[in-house]
């Protein structure tokens, strides 16, 4: 195919393929449909010296208001094929489809991930997870673009280098995400269920239909605005901005000395997880600060949301803010979830 019929738009505004709706204008964007173009547009835009940048859903994307000069490349390739209890899924698959297609098929291991916006192809580079599951459990296999030899790969979740919201693929722009292989497991139920919000909500652990847990995720998810509704202003977000810092002993005793209060925590390895969220409404960032154009979720503290008419510049403002505050009130750094482009905090 000739890479003219990828060129799709000049000057095409981030505001438009963002959860957000932030984001200045792209030079060029590119939509790159089929495995052999997004090859085929990457070692183009390399030949060329062109600077670009790779996008999927725009669900974990917050861009500069002056937006990107130089090419997008759009990951929109489609396609599922389940084997047996494996599921291949080309990166440009809306991930919320792949969830409830797998769920429907009654493949379980994906169903405590439903209702994340996205893309297929994002969830292995932030090692995707909610409500217990993550996508490094299930993921056997990682094709991709590799920039540096110039030809597709397979890459092994050895390769991948998954960790906490975390991998390989995150720190190195050498790959770019082609199609992800999951192992599921033929069952009409998930097992395994101990994430204490869920539990409750199902009114049970171990075990669940997956069609329940699916209902129930998706509903916990619209309570807090994390699932994009047209409807639903808070939803208007990149979801959670700030991920859950994970401290060793030593730091957790420093903060519950700083604070005098034990926060609440969850054993990650040798560490302990501390729910963002928590510490920042300690800080005095709580649900519905800020505002009127951009302010903490009304819905859950962890996202910042665009209400309409606001900035990238404001919405990162926000976000210093409460970086800074949870640093002074309790010694806690909190690193950002979502990718800058353009910006940094």
């Amino acid at each position: 195919m000739a890479l003219k019929a990828m060129l799709r738009t000049l000057d095409e505004p981030f505001a438009r393929h963002t959860t957000l709706k932030l984001g200045g204008p792209a030079r060029e964007w590119w939509l790159l449909e089929s495995t052999a173009e997004i090859g085929q547009a990457v070692a183009s835009s390399e030949a060329d010296g062109v600077p670009f940048v790779i996008v999927g859903g725009g669900s974990n994307l917050v861009a500069s208001d002056r937006g990107f000069a130089g090419r997008v490349l759009q990951v929109a390739n489609r396609g599922i094929a389940i084997r047996g209890d494996e599921v291949t899924v080309a990166a440009g698959e809306p991930w919320d489809d792949v969830v409830g297609l797998c769920v429907d098929e009654g493949l379980a291991g994906l169903e405590c991930l439903s209702g994340i916006p996205g893309t297929a192809g994002a969830t292995p580079i932030q090692n995707v997870g909610a409500y217990g599951q993550e996508v490094a459990d299930t993921i056997i296999a990682v094709d991709a673009f590799d920039r540096r030899v110039g030809h597709h790969v397979k890459l092994s979740p050895k390769e991948c280098a998954f960790a906490y919201r975390d991998s390989a693929l995150k720190h190195e722009a050498r790959w770019v995400v082609t199609s992800v292989t999951f192992a599921l497991e033929r069952s009409r139920a998930a097992s395994g269920l101990t994430y204490p919000e869920l539990v409750k909500a199902l009114g049970r652990s171990g075990e669940a239909p997956l069609a329940d847990v699916r209902a129930k995720v998706i509903a916990l998810r619209r309570t807090k605005g994390m699932v994009i509704d047209a409807n639903d202003p808070e939803s208007c977000s990149a979801g959670s901005f700030f991920t859950n810092p994970v401290l060793t002993f030593d730091e957790l005793s420093r903060l519950e000395k700083r604070i005098e209060t034990k926060p609440p925590c969850y054993a990650h390895g040798e560490s302990w997880k501390v729910p963002a969220a928590w510490l920042i409404e300690r800080a005095g960032f709580g649900k519905g600060y800020g505002g009127p154009r951009v302010g903490v979720s009304r819905k859950h503290a962890l996202a910042l949301v665009h209400y309409g008419g606001g900035t990238t510049s404001e919405l990162l403002e926000l976000a210093r803010a409460i970086r800074d505050g949870v640093l002074a009130r309790t010694g806690v750094t909190l690193q950002n979830e979502p990718v800058l482009l353009g910006e940094s905090l």
